[in-house]
């Protein structure tokens, strides 16, 4: 049975994300992503596909942060936010009252744009007014949530010092911890080295264990201690929310308060903490890997990296074989060349480095693409397997909707940098909402003889990321084109349970 999506939790939350690389001729842009908004489920397989040079690849490796995304949050669920204890929690706490005053500045503007927004009469002038009203919402509401999401319905409340200084106490103790922890992880592997050895040894040296041992147990006792401290000031902090219970306004943005980590706001080294839990599957399993690199260099890389090893020990080498072998590859292969395996057997090279490391969320770019059709479905197979082993969670990015249908628990569809459909992937495929995505499934070719379907392929060229076109960017080459879709972005709706479509005018919802 499938579990719905309000019971699932939520890995990875993406809203109005932009990514615009620039050109060298000044003010001008290759907007590859648009504003795209989504959630991703912890353990799901969620699929992408849409037109070569729609913007696919881009969004998945923005999400990881191997490009850094010009606008909007990145939300990850998957650590906690002291665990990470980021700099820009310091950053926005230390600055709210003049951020508090510049948010209400830019709401009123947005209230007043709105208001004349809603008086106008139908019509082009009208239509063009709209994006300049969206603008100065997202605007006014981007800063209210650098705020909202850290001090939550306290940004309603006029004299906050108090509480900023309790928040601030709380980052202070989650630096602490995150120190120590970072300490401990060092002397961890030690003793795991230590306990490896004298399980190997015949005289095994007890002692150095023992010592070890015991450091761990009292950084153990200092974490313990963090955490009573942690728990102690948000109970402070819960404390002076009691008395603002019930207040309309208080609950609004109470509401907004969030608890994961800004992928979009941390610093190069913090990122880099993540980069374990964030990995990525290559298109190209021949040019991703280093030649002059053995088997084993190549997954080993990422342990050392990661500090999952100290050194590449008999210890490790035990580990990169496991890996290996989980990935379909037999362990003698461990000391060969990439130019001595077949696509495949690469292919396989790439998974076994990317999940070596636990990620929790994997981006796999066009993963077969480059295979032959009777490898792929091993690959496939191999990537759900994997999924359902450790409850991995895909991005799997694709150009063919056959194997999207395959393997992907929803499925969104981008044209031109924008997300026009989302939806699980049964309902997408027996009641396709946009235009295009009804285009893209009729230029599927069949086998079936008995079939009535007419091929039909999508006419018209995509039109330029530098330049796309005003209002509904797919109006240049959709049949059910209005005068609206010439001028207003369509806004991103709920159709159905769990269906979401942008467009003016969507296909019909059947039951």
């Amino acid at each position: 049975m499938q579990t719905s999506n309000k019971e699932k939790k939520v890995l990875l939350r993406v809203n109005n994300l932009k990514q615009y690389f620039p050109l060298k001729k000044k003010g001008l842009f290759v907007k590859a992503n648009d504003g795209i908004t989504l959630d991703i489920y912890e353990g799901e397989t969620f699929g992408l596909v849409g037109e070569s040079g729609c913007g696919k690849s881009t969004l998945g490796r923005t999400l990881l942060q191997l490009y850094r995304q010009t606008d909007g949050r990145s939300m990850y669920y998957g650590r906690t936010i002291e665990e990470i204890a980021p700099k820009y929690v310091e950053k926005t706490l230390k600055t709210v009252e003049k951020r508090r005053a510049k948010w209400k500045t830019l709401d009123a503007a947005a209230v007043t744009a709105r208001k004349e927004y809603d008086a106008m009469p139908d019509g082009e002038e009208k239509y063009k007014k709209s994006n300049d009203v969206a603008k100065a919402e997202k605007e006014a509401n981007d800063e209210l949530l650098d705020m909202a999401t850290l001090i939550g319905g306290f940004v309603a409340i006029e004299d906050i010092k108090d509480v900023i200084a309790l928040f601030l106490k709380e980052y202070g103790i989650a630096v602490q911890r995150k120190k120590i922890r970072e300490k401990r992880a060092t002397v961890q592997l030690d003793y795991d080295d230590a306990v490896y050895s004298a399980a190997k040894a015949e005289k095994p040296d007890a002692a150095k264990s023992d010592s070890l041992k015991k450091k761990l147990d009292a950084f153990d006792a200092q974490i313990k201690e963090f955490d009573a401290q942690l728990a102690e000031v948000r109970a402070q902090i819960d404390e002076m929310r009691k008395p603002h219970k019930g207040n309309a306004e208080f609950e609004k943005y109470e509401a907004l308060r969030d608890e994961g980590i800004d992928l979009a706001r941390l610093e190069y080294p913090e990122i880099r903490l993540l980069r374990s839990d964030l990995q990525l599957i290559f298109q190209d399993p021949y040019s991703s890997l280093n030649p002059r690199m053995t088997v084993g260099n190549i997954i080993g890389e990422g342990l050392l990296a990661h500090n999952f090893f100290k050194k590449n020990d008999e210890r490790m080498q035990e580990y990169i074989v496991k890996t290996m072998e989980d990935a379909g590859l037999a362990s003698y292969f461990l000391h060969r060349y990439p130019h001595q395996f077949s696509g495949g057997q690469r292919q396989r090279i790439g998974i076994a480095r990317s999940l070596a490391v636990k990620p929790k969320f994997v981006v796999c770019d066009e993963a077969v693409s480059a295979l032959d059709v009777s490898i792929q479905s091993q690959i496939i197979n191999l990537l759900y397997d994997l999924k359902e082993q450790s409850n991995l969670t895909y991005l799997f990015i694709t150009h063919d909707l056959s194997v999207v249908k395959y393997i992907s628990d929803r499925i969104g569809v981008m044209y031109l940098g924008n997300m026009v459909e989302l939806a699980d992937t049964e309902s997408l495929f027996a009641n396709p909402l946009h235009p295009y995505t009804e285009a893209l499934m009729a230029a599927i070719p069949t086998t079936d003889v008995d079939s009535d379907k007419e091929l039909r392929i999508l006419e018209g060229d995509i039109p330029s990321p530098v330049n796309p076109p005003k209002g509904c960017k797919f109006h240049t080459r959709c049949s059910r084109c209005t005068e609206i879709c010439k001028h207003a972005e369509p806004q991103w709706t709920e159709m159905a349970p769990g269906h979401f479509v942008a467009c003016h005018h969507p296909l019909e919802t059947k039951e």
